[in-house]
């Protein structure tokens, strides 16, 4: 496998841990509020290959044993699995980002995750205009997570025009009965599309509004705003 980038030392992105953050190269959706769009549109040299990223991993293990690995969309890398169990095999724990577009890549990964962090863009019918215009593997993607033993959360960045109020009930229905839910505040700035770099977010108090009515489907709804 190769990596675009990594981030040493990440104190958010896996739950309760210190992780290190590496970033797969390329996607399958093109969120026009995307950040790392950079690395999604046309992802260039010099990469670290996963010889380079175990060594880096493997200096910094007395400070970091969780690794995070993200993107980018990281099921897109047929490798993945392979890679995953080579992080087990030394003792890290792992956590998988993914856009829910690959369900047999993420199957072969699973018995290699500790944690799963499945985003749930928007409702179905906004999916075409994020590059989707089957979301077959998506629903099948939250199947296999809700079904499963491995950790898991679904989450949801709030982006106005994306994720608004009548959005939320048809999501709930999406993760029905799941452990975890989470919704994440969009922060402007550098995005795919520039009309975005300066859209407004919504206030805690409207996202704390979305958080109650996702809880008549799910029982576990963080915030992180």
């Amino acid at each position: 496998m190769k990596f675009s980038g990594v981030q040493k030392t990440s104190l958010i992105d896996f739950p309760e841990r210190i992780a290190t953050a590496l970033f797969t190269p390329g996607c399958n959706l093109r969120c026009p509020f995307c950040h790392n769009w950079r690395i999604v549109l046309d992802p260039k040299p010099p990469f670290l290959n996963e010889k380079k990223v175990i060594q880096i991993l493997e200096k910094r293990k007395k400070y970091v044993d969780a690794v995070v690995v993200t993107g980018g969309e990281p099921t897109m890398h047929r490798e993945l699995s392979r890679f995953l169990k080579k992080l087990k095999e030394r003792d890290f724990a792992v956590k998988l980002d993914t856009n829910g577009f690959f369900p047999q890549v993420l199957e072969e990964c699973l018995p290699y995750v500790d944690y799963v962090a499945l985003d749930v863009k928007t409702s179905l019918e906004k999916y075409g205009r994020l590059g989707a215009n089957d979301t077959a593997d998506l629903l099948c993607m939250i199947e296999i997570l809700k079904n499963g033993k491995v950790e898991y959360e679904f989450r949801t960045t709030v982006v106005p025009g994306f994720v608004d109020e009548e959005d939320i009930p048809k999501i709930g229905e999406l993760v029905k009965s799941a452990k975890t839910f989470a919704f994440q505040q969009f922060v402007s700035g550098d995005t795919l599309d520039k009309t975005f770099n300066s859209l407004k977010s919504y206030s805690p108090e409207v996202i704390g509004g979305f958080a109650e009515t996702m809880k008549k489907y799910v029982a576990n709804v963080i915030l992180r705003v």
